[in-house]
């Protein structure tokens, strides 16, 4: 197991991608801190999942667009396993909006959560991750920063926001043995886009892809938690700053 001995904390990790990586953690032997904004069933279930494999997890509720409750979650998770290696910041938010209706309060709301939590969450791992002179962090972006994409301004700003953070944080943390990178998922199929879009909108979408994609076929999650692991292992502790992109050849960089 690449991860034996490992305390990963993975934001927004109830459901979708982040859930995924959780469980795959697990399976590889890291203690998993599940954390939710919403939903405790499904931060529950992740957890109960993890659990029934024979590993170690409990879900932790906390919005981590708030320095308050960053800290308080980060403290929990040290208090219960004595420390944090991994850190993978994927709590994400992605209404769709014409881009001159988002209104100011929008568009602070998605900064909020998807930029100015993975700063909180680095800055309140990094006194652990300093004193053991080792630590991960992972910081989800988009696709659609390479794509840019009609309807999602605020989110595509806020996920090129995201790769200019984890260049910046990488030099600044390196010194102590600190890797940060950042992952760009594709178009991944998952229950949420079931819950936003109609099921011809995602046929449409699948048609795109099997023609813009190396692979004719829609991306899961299965297909990215690969990268989140190899990140999280020492196969890549000379490996910090860098963006991996993950969407099956769609945008080649």
């Amino acid at each position: 197991m690449r991860l034996e001995g490992k305390v990963a904390v993975v934001t927004g990790s109830s459901r979708s991608i982040g859930a995924a990586v959780a469980k795959r953690y697990a399976r590889e032997g890291a203690k998993v801190v599940i954390n939710y904004r919403s939903h405790p069933e499904l931060a529950d279930q992740v957890v109960a999942d993890i659990k029934a494999q024979g590993g170690e997890a409990f879900a932790y509720c906390a919005d981590v667009s708030k320095e308050a409750e960053v800290i308080r979650m980060v403290d929990e998770t040290v208090r219960q396993y004595g420390g944090i290696h991994i850190l993978v910041n994927n709590a994400a938010m992605d209404p769709r909006r014409t881009w001159n209706e988002i209104t100011v309060e929008e568009w602070d709301h998605v900064m909020g959560v998807n930029v100015r939590s993975q700063f909180l969450c680095a800055k309140a791992v990094f006194p652990y991750m300093q004193e053991q002179g080792y630590g991960k962090i992972i910081n989800v972006s988009s696709v659609t920063f390479f794509t840019g994409q009609k309807q999602f301004l605020h989110y595509v700003t806020s996920k090129g926001a995201i790769i200019g953070f984890t260049r910046a944080l990488a030099r600044e943390v390196g010194e102590h043995g600190i890797t940060v990178n950042c992952i760009t998922p594709g178009a991944v199929l998952t229950e949420t886009e079931y819950e936003k879009v109609s099921a011809e909108t995602i046929e449409e979408s699948a048609r795109f892809l099997a023609k813009a994609q190396c692979f004719s076929r829609r991306e899961i999650a299965a297909d990215v938690e690969g990268a989140f692991v190899f990140l999280a292992s020492p196969d890549s502790d000379f490996i910090s700053g860098q963006t991996l992109n993950v969407d099956g050849g769609w945008m080649m960089h």
